[in-house]
């Protein structure tokens, strides 16, 4: 590429991330002009994307999925689109100079730094999970892989488990070991349960996004695969702190009302923490994600043409169905800020993104049952298995690494 390049920089290589990259190759840049003379590139701490809403499945054994379907490194996806169009760079961002209009990061393979200036930007860095058993957090999937390793050894010889969270990823985790360590249900009995597994969820009901009758079904159908659920208090303190290193050790939780649980394995599933430490405290909320505008998805704190989209995002109900929205939204107002900063005059007016704030969430009980509901409607079990309980949408995931997703322009 020629010194007059013009980056556009995206930070984040989940699906946020790929996904922007992949549209901006196919519908923005050869709308330009002089489209070559505008490059994408895509920064990462890891080379790989991953299936995330699988892990609570993934992590009982590498059999459950397909590993080369489960991991997809990143930098064979673009071999599709002109040389120089797109560049990865595989570092960890280390801080955003929006005054300067500059990224400052770290080579995960050589510790050693760059600095990217920058044309336009988007922010998807993500969020990372409060285990490290559920995604990459910032790191490929060797360190991963360990952290499955020491679990499946753990569980070999756990006799408790606690559970902390009753959203998606607490309850699929619980009914998972349930079912594996307690055996499947019968049409008219519960398993007999080996192993104690304890879910603590701190809302009224499990699955708060859902209506109060779909969490409570669930729960019954947690209880047939010898899962107790506990409701309404929080995890005040565990003992031994968890590290790394001894991340499936026996551990003694205390819960907010005075109860104590011993546990052969905890795992923390509450919640996440966005990926946003590099950024300027003056462009985060209070919760520490991108002051983002929800109907341009420009981040206007930022200065000009920068963007952010996903899990870092503002409000951003976190899905993948949400993501797959917003990305024709940020990419089609990002040409509109490209055509005006290249002395053009786009047509029309901004793409207005209207999150979808519908009751929608499919939660796989097992690998036979669920509950859910999408756009309000209330749907059955099996529904649930096979839109989702078959493989956790492993195979939907591949239209949006490979661009597939986006082969026409909304």
């Amino acid at each position: 590429m020629s010194e007059q390049t013009s980056t556009l920089l995206i930070l984040g290589g989940s699906y946020a991330g790929v996904s922007t990259a992949h549209y901006l190759l196919k519908h923005v840049i050869p709308k330009l002009p002089s489209p070559a003379s505008y490059q994408v590139v895509l920064v990462s701490a890891s080379s790989q994307g991953i299936c995330r809403p699988g892990c609570p499945r993934a992590i009982i054994s590498d059999d459950m999925f397909p590993q080369d379907k489960f991991f997809v490194s990143i930098p064979p996806l673009f071999e599709q689109y002109p040389a120089g169009r797109f560049r990865f760079v595989h570092a960890a961002v280390t801080e955003l100079g929006h005054r300067s209009r500059t990224v400052s990061v770290r080579s995960m393979t050589d510790n050693t730094t760059e600095t990217i200036p920058y044309h336009s930007l988007v922010i998807a860095t993500g969020a990372s999970t409060s285990s490290p058993l559920f995604g990459l957090n910032q790191s490929d999937s060797n360190e991963l892989k360990k952290h499955w390793t020491s679990f499946r050894d753990a569980l070999l010889q756990a006799k408790s488990i606690v559970i902390a969270g009753g959203g998606p990823t607490g309850v699929e985790t619980a009914s998972e070991l349930g079912e594996h360590l307690n055996g499947a249900p019968g049409w008219f009995c519960r398993s007999t349960p080996k192993v104690s597994i304890t879910l603590v969820a701190s809302t009224p009901e499990i699955l708060p996004i859902l209506r109060p009758t779909i969490g409570r079904k669930a729960e019954d159908l947690l209880r047939k695969v010898g899962v107790k659920v506990v409701k309404g208090v929080r995890v005040a303190d565990i003992k031994p702190l968890q590290t790394l290193e001894k991340l499936c050790s026996p551990t003694t939780v205390t819960l907010d009302d005075g109860r104590t649980l011993e546990a052969d394995i905890y795992i923390p599933a509450t919640g996440f923490t966005p990926n946003t430490n590099f950024i300027p405290e003056s462009l985060l909320a209070k919760d520490k994600r991108v002051e983002v505008n929800m109907s341009t998805l420009r981040v206007d704190k930022a200065g000009e043409r920068v963007y952010a989209l996903g899990d870092v995002a503002g409000s951003f109900r976190a899905s993948v169905p949400n993501i797959a929205a917003g990305v024709p939204v940020l990419c089609a107002n990002m040409k509109r800020d490209l055509l005006h900063a290249a002395g053009e005059e786009p047509a029309g007016e901004d793409l207005i993104f209207k999150e979808d704030r519908r009751e929608t969430q499919l939660v796989p009980i097992g690998k036979s049952s669920g509950v859910g509901a999408v756009y309000g409607w209330q749907v059955p079990g099996w529904f649930v298995w096979m839109v989702k309980g078959k493989d956790y949408f492993l195979g939907m995931l591949e239209a949006y690494w490979t661009g597939k997703q986006f082969a026409k322009e909304l």
